[in-house]
């Protein structure tokens, strides 16, 4: 299971590539905010939904993954 967990981490880091790659579509501008001031990809994304939103939601995929291979591991105690 370990292997899946690396597998949904390096989809995480594809969702944050693809999401500053919509980012610096948009303008140079919010490219440049969304990779130094972190608080600003949230305004991006909302602002921006309709082209952050795949990039988004590859990011949760690949955040579920992980916490399914890591709670399957029995390195995070998910109580039943």
């Amino acid at each position: 299971m370990e292997i899946l967990a690396y597998i949904g981490i390096i989809i995480i880091f594809l969702g944050g590539i693809g999401f500053l790659m919509s980012a610096f579509r948009e303008s140079i501008w919010w490219g440049l905010g969304c990779f130094f001031l972190y608080p600003l990809s949230l305004v991006f994304l909302i602002v921006h939904w309709k082209v952050a939103k795949n990039p988004f939601f590859l990011q949760l995929v690949g955040l579920a993954i992980v916490i399914i291979a890591l709670s399957f591991n029995g390195k995070i105690g998910i109580p039943v």
